[in-house]
Parts: C-alpha cells; sequence; structure tokens
C-alpha cells in the first residue's frame, strides 16, 4: 500500500491521524499545565444521559466534536482524586512523570505477562518492588507483582494463604483436612476488602474486637488461647494504615504470634503502606519484616496513577505454585531449563495484565527517593498541624492524635445532616471536597491528606467554614 492509495476499510482504525494526535497531546499538556486540578461536581444522571444519547453510530463521528464534548461536559462531572483539596476517602496525586509514562505504557501496548513477551518491562517493574521490598526489610527472595489495586493484592495474597495452609494440613492429616473450614483472624477495623476476600475464597474470618482500635499481638495471642478450635486458624491480617483513621497494627507482636502458631501473616498496607519511606514514622512499621505477604498501592500515596497495587511475597515460589496456570499454550512462557524467568502472572489471580507498574518505576528513577520521603512528610506534618489547629478551637474536637496522614474530629453539635450539608457547600463553592465519617458509632469529620500541594491555608479556609 503507497502513501496515496485508499485505506482499506479494516484498518482505518489503525492508521495514524495527526489531527487525533493533536487533539489528545493538547489537552493532556494543558491538563499537566494546570498549577491547581479543580475538584469538579458530580453529575446528574439525565443530563449526562442526554449527552451521550446517540454518540455511538455506524460511521463515527469527528473527534473534535467528541473532545470538546469530554472537555467541556464530562470531564467535569468526574472528581479530580488528584485535586490539592480531594480530602476525602484516600485522595491520588500521581506524579507527571507518572502520568506522562503512564501513556507511554498505553501508546506502546506495553503488556506485562511473562518474561519472555515483556522481560524488560518485567525487570523494571522488579526493581521498583525491589525498593519496596527493602523498606519493609524483606529478604532478597521477596517478589510479586503489580496488580490493579488493593483488593485484588489481598485476594491474591490470601488464596495463598488459604492452599499453603490446607497443603500443609492434608500432609499432616490426610485427604479429610480438604474439607476442613478454616479462618483467618482479623482486627473489627480491617479494611472491607478483607471480608469480601474471605467470603470470595469460603473462609471463614475470626473477628477480634480492639478497645482501642490497634490490632496487638496480645489481643491476639488471647484470642486464639480464648478459642475453642485454634488449628482452624491458618491466618491472621494486619493493617499498616486503616483507611479511616491512619492507624498502624503492632506488626512486630502480630508477626510474632504468628510465628509461634505457624499463621501466615498478611499486611494489608494499601494506603499507609507507604509511610516506611518516611522516617519520623518508621519505627511504627516494625515488625513488618516478618510479613509473609505485603501490600501498597503506589496509586494511593506513592504517587502514581490508577490502577497500581504491589503485592509481595516473603517466598513467592509458593505464590507461583498457587497462581500459575497450566495451559497447552502457555507452555512457551515456562521453562524448566534453569534460565531466568520471572513471569507476573505467576503470583496473582490475574494473566493478561498491563504492565502497570512501569510508570511508578520511571517516576521513581526520574525524581530520585529523596523526593518521594519528601512528599511523604508532607502529609504527615500536614497533618500534625491540622490536629493542632482543631486542638486550640473550642468549638472542634481532636478525636485522636493522627498516626499518619488522616485527621478525625467533632464539630460540637453537628448531626449527621449538619455534615453533609458543610460537605456539600465546600464542594459547591469549590473549596474543597470532604465527606464525613463513623467513629465509635457518631458521625465525625475526616481529613485525608495525600496531595504535596495542600496548604496548610487552604485546611484554615475549611475549617474556617466550621465557626
Amino acid at each position: 500500500m503507497t502513501p496515496d492509495s485508499p485505506v482499506p476499510p479494516q484498518q482505518r482504525m489503525h492508521v495514524n491521524d495527526e489531527r487525533l494526535v493533536s487533539l489528545i497531546l493538547d489537552y493532556v499538556r494543558e491538563r499537566l499545565s494546570l498549577a491547581e486540578t479543580p475538584l469538579d461536581h458530580p453529575g446528574e444522571k439525565a443530563a449526562i444521559d442526554g449527552l451521550l444519547d446517540g454518540l455511538i453510530t455506524a460511521g463515527g463521528t469527528d473527534p473534535a466534536v467528541v473532545m470538546d464534548l469530554y472537555e467541556h461536559h464530562l470531564s467535569q462531572t468526574v472528581l479530580s482524586a488528584d485535586s490539592p483539596r480531594f480530602f476525602a476517602f484516600i485522595p491520588a496525586a500521581p506524579t507527571k512523570a507518572a502520568l506522562l509514562f503512564d501513556m507511554v505504557v498505553s501508546a506502546a501496548s506495553l503488556q506485562g505477562i511473562s518474561w519472555l513477551e515483556a522481560a524488560g518491562a518485567v525487570a523494571a517493574e522488579n526493581q521498583a518492588l525491589r525498593w519496596i521490598s527493602d523498606a519493609a526489610g524483606l529478604p532478597e527472595s521477596a517478589g510479586g507483582a503489580f496488580v490493579s489495586g488493593g483488593s485484588a493484592g489481598n485476594l491474591s495474597a490470601l488464596v495463598v494463604a488459604r492452599d499453603t495452609a490446607r497443603r500443609r494440613l492434608v500432609e499432616r492429616d490426610g485427604d479429610q483436612a480438604r474439607y476442613r473450614r478454616l479462618r483467618i483472624a482479623v482486627s473489627d477495623q480491617a479494611h472491607s476488602s478483607i471480608k469480601n476476600t474471605l467470603s470470595i475464597l469460603d473462609v471463614d474470618p475470626f473477628v477480634i474486637r480492639m478497645a482501642d482500635h490497634r490490632f496487638t499481638g496480645d489481643a491476639l495471642r488471647a484470642a486464639l488461647d480464648a478459642d475453642t478450635d485454634p488449628e482452624s486458624i491458618v491466618g491472621v491480617v494486619a493493617t499498616s494504615g486503616t483507611t479511616n483513621a491512619g492507624i498502624v497494627d503492632d506488626l512486630r507482636g502480630i508477626g510474632t504470634v504468628a510465628r509461634e502458631r505457624g499463621l501466615w501473616f498478611h499486611v494489608d498496607g494499601a494506603y499507609g503502606g507507604a509511610g516506611l519511606f518516611a522516617p519520623s514514622v518508621r519505627d511504627r512499621y516494625d515488625g513488618i519484616e516478618l510479613a509473609d505477604s505485603f501490600i501498597v498501592d503506589p496509586h494511593k500515596w506513592l504517587f502514581a496513577p490508577f490502577d497500581c497495587a504491589a503485592l509481595i511475597y516473603r517466598e513467592p515460589w509458593l505464590a507461583k505454585r498457587v497462581h500459575t496456570q497450566d495451559a497447552s499454550y502457555l507452555d512457551a512462557i515456562h521453562h524448566d531449563d534453569g534460565s531466568y524467568e520471572w513471569n507476573p502472572t505467576d503470583y496473582a489471580y490475574h494473566l493478561t495484565r498491563r504492565a502497570r507498574g512501569l510508570p511508578l518505576w520511571f517516576s521513581l528513577v526520574v525524581n530520585g527517593t529523596q523526593a518521594y520521603t519528601d512528599a511523604i512528610e508532607h502529609s504527615i506534618t500536614l497533618a500534625r498541624e491540622t490536629a493542632a489547629e482543631i486542638d486550640a478551637a473550642e468549638h472542634l474536637e481532636l478525636l485522636r492524635e493522627p498516626g499518619l496522614s488522616v485527621v478525625l474530629f467533632r464539630r460540637t453539635g453537628w448531626t449527621a445532616a449538619d455534615y453533609d450539608a458543610w460537605g456539600d457547600r465546600l464542594l459547591g463553592a469549590q473549596v474543597a471536597f470532604i465527606t464525613s465519617t463513623t467513629w465509635e458509632g457518631e458521625t465525625v469529620g475526616r481529613f485525608a491528606f495525600l496531595h504535596p500541594g495542600t496548604t496548610m491555608d487552604m485546611v484554615r479556609e475549611v475549617l474556617a467554614t466550621t465557626a
């Protein structure tokens, strides 16, 4: 086919269109240049449906028209989690380098399935995983893969915990052990994904209630000693930074009990695991090096784009034994000749996957590790300063000293409706996006800080509206 010959219909979508390229790159350039990402507003279904009605046609629509619709209408109904004024849930703040390299991953159709197909991408991802493993004090043998999020990481890790325990029980007790009900110990503060994971795995939660919200080794030991069937408990989940309050569990104590009792020790650090890189709070993670598996979401406090979670195993061969998919068409990616092989598909329940760890790797290499430490420490300092402001206000009450970058507080006299109305006013004025939460049965206020561009002046502006 010559440059002047007509494009066959089947190739029309795959021919480079410079006008389309310019449209997209101009939008991206403008978005990246914003000094502060706007919060924007939730959308009304009827209005959005009206905008989209009839848009998909047999012949296609002018991309300029579609981009105009997206930029001036659809995008403005998507709350920007990367805004420095996004204080709800757990925000996001991907670096410019990570965002740009995410475009490279997409533009080059980079997958990260196996060493055979993506050796360079896998090796680079593993370098980023090694950085995280070293921070956690895990051995040189540790490794894993990047998955889509904390829920996927927790599920993949606890599948290995269940199957490893089941295999051990069968070896000891025979085939009858295959049908024994198993349990995994969790705190009542564990993330909702842990409950969902155990339901999927058909494993019962052994829930341990905490007097002060922090899971401890003493509480685990006491609960195990009091249980009538402790041998059915095969693992324990601790949290390094609870989503609701930023509490880091007693990892040393829980890990020690897990070692004593032969339990799989999983640490859910989806949000708070990034605190490993902050010297001011590093001591709170003492004992994380005992973990059999550990997750942290770079798309949260390690400034990577969605969707990216690091899943790491102390002994990855255990995960490989559980997750490797066996099929004739996959024989080519598995070798038994002693050559180096690291297939990310062997370490989680996925098969097809994009090389989602590469934007983190690129940003880490380009910006350097100190930049990450500085950005994480900023959020911790901001939380402490906010706590002090709340403590000094007569009409506000600090509920707990912040452990990481989450602050819980009460506005004296407010009901749940008052918190909701307050949040609506703030979002309507584009001052901040903040939602309430529940603490010990009461609706309270909550700040979640993550963006290094969030300032104390922004926080004071929000606090002033509570007077």
